[in-house]
């Protein structure tokens, strides 16, 4: 049994992205809950696959990000799949602190945006630009 199981299949293929995945279906709408004024806050933002599981991430460079913030502050979320297959998914997110796991995550995710198809359209990166990124591993409920 895997953390998406509980998921429709249609659902749980749109998240499933393979390194074969276009750019259009690694992007997702996120709603947080803004944090100094407790209202919906939705964004548009990339997703990532790595060993497994569902992360979001600030990109290279690593500056802070309100999305990030909030969810820092609390950490349930709505996750909106709306390309192809369209569905609100409530999860929660999770820092990913682990040194060990944070750079295997950032290495595959920099691994994938380096293919030669260029997936993520911001080739060729480094991951050293993405160090200091802010990065959370994604929970379905």
């Amino acid at each position: 049994m895997t953390a998406l199981d509980h998921l429709p299949d249609r659902i749980r293929r749109a998240i499933e992205i393979t390194p074969a995945a276009g750019t259009h279906e690694r992007i997702v709408d996120i709603t947080t809950i803004g944090r100094r004024t407790g209202r919906p806050r939705r964004i548009e933002i990339f997703f990532y696959r790595a060993h497994g599981a569902t992360y979001l991430c600030s990109g290279a460079g690593g500056g802070a990000t309100s999305w990030h913030a909030n969810l820092l502050a609390n950490p349930a979320f709505t996750f909106h799949l709306k390309n192809g297959v369209r569905a609100d998914l409530p999860a929660h997110a999770f820092t990913v602190t682990d040194p060990t796991e944070r750079a295997d995550v950032l290495a595959a995710i920099v691994d994938d945006l380096n293919q030669p198809h260029d997936p993520g359209t911001i080739r060729p990166t480094r991951l050293q630009d993405w160090a200091s990124s802010r990065l959370m591993r994604v929970v379905f409920d």
